[in-house]
């Protein structure tokens, strides 16, 4: 059965600006998260929340071009965005509808625009992390004709408030943990909160929602929970967005790669603390930290523990 409720295909909103949290988690819905029974370390009989995850089949037209395991909330975000950052999308192509049958797992995108990528597909390269990604065609297509904003500024009081309003707020990670959670801001608001089992179909479900909403790369920021890996890096140029801020780490070539494209890389972002790899000359420093309270050990993510050290 073919279901309602998808984003209109044709819709344009020309955010003068958007609402704060316009789209955030939501660790209530029933379809996102399982209760499970078992025992904890004493042999006491326990139950907890589990994140679902399940597999979406996406087509462009009538080709199939990947199964991706998911949550499973905004497939139509997902589809669109994933085929924007794998090049499949073109900024002109026009989107004619969006088919999602919950039943049969599948999603389908349709376009004005006859399409054939089974000579892209031939190529893939699996991307590192969690629920391992999958790029298809030259991982450097396109890279190196973005051109970023040179005037983009990033204040340390965005910054404070960024990490303290995203970290605090609802979300399937501190209900259940086991995922990663991708946000579109703009100074020190977050706008565009997604979470899922992979880093990479987070940052694909903002790049639909933006597509399929015109919403312009200009001004805003990219906030990530997962490592500053290439793929991250890579993705968040081809958006156009100018800072990438994670509470991370990095990893070797995402930094060679933000350096290349003059990419704003800000790791390690937790409390009053963050570490600056590539484009430094984007920060003001407006605001030094002494009144910014140490991150609550409730809202402390693991990938991070073993870096509160350093």
């Amino acid at each position: 059965m073919w279901l309602a409720g998808l984003a209109d295909v044709t819709s344009k909103s020309h955010h003068l600006e958007m609402k704060e949290f316009a789209i955030r988690p939501n660790p209530a819905d029933p379809r996102l998260t399982r209760t499970v029974a078992g025992v904890d370390e004493s042999g006491s009989r326990i139950e907890t929340q589990v994140v679902v995850e399940r597999p979406l089949t996406l087509f462009l037209n009538g080709q199939e071009i990947v199964t991706m395991m998911t949550v499973g909330d905004y497939p139509d975000y997902l589809a669109v965005g994933y085929l924007v950052n794998q090049n499949m999308l073109r900024p002109d192509d026009v989107i004619t509808g969006i088919d999602y049958d919950d039943e049969l797992e599948t999603v389908v995108v349709r376009t004005k625009r006859k399409t054939d990528y089974e000579k892209k597909l031939r190529k893939k390269t699996l991307t590192s992390g969690c629920a391992q990604g999958t790029v298809f065609g030259d991982l450097m297509e396109k890279f190196d004709d973005v051109r970023l904003d040179p005037g983009a500024t990033l204040k340390t009081s965005w910054l404070y408030a960024l990490t303290k309003k995203i970290n605090t707020s609802p979300s399937l990670y501190l209900a259940a943990g086991a995922i990663h959670g991708c946000v579109l801001c703009e100074k020190d608001r977050p706008l565009i909160y997604m979470e899922d089992v992979g880093r990479h179909n987070a940052i694909d479900k903002i790049a639909g929602y933006m597509r399929m909403h015109d919403v312009s790369p200009k001004g805003k920021i990219f906030y990530t929970t997962g490592r500053l890996t290439s793929e991250m890096v890579i993705k968040t140029v081809q958006m156009g967005i100018p800072i990438l801020v994670s509470r991370s780490g990095f990893t070797a070539w995402g930094v060679e790669l933000a350096k290349k494209a003059n990419l704003t890389l800000i790791g390690r972002a937790r409390g009053k603390r963050f570490v600056a790899l590539a484009g430094e000359a984007r920060i003001v420093r407006d605001d030094d930290g002494a009144r910014v309270e140490n991150e609550s050990p409730r809202h402390r993510r693991k990938a991070s523990l073993a870096e509160d050290a350093v």
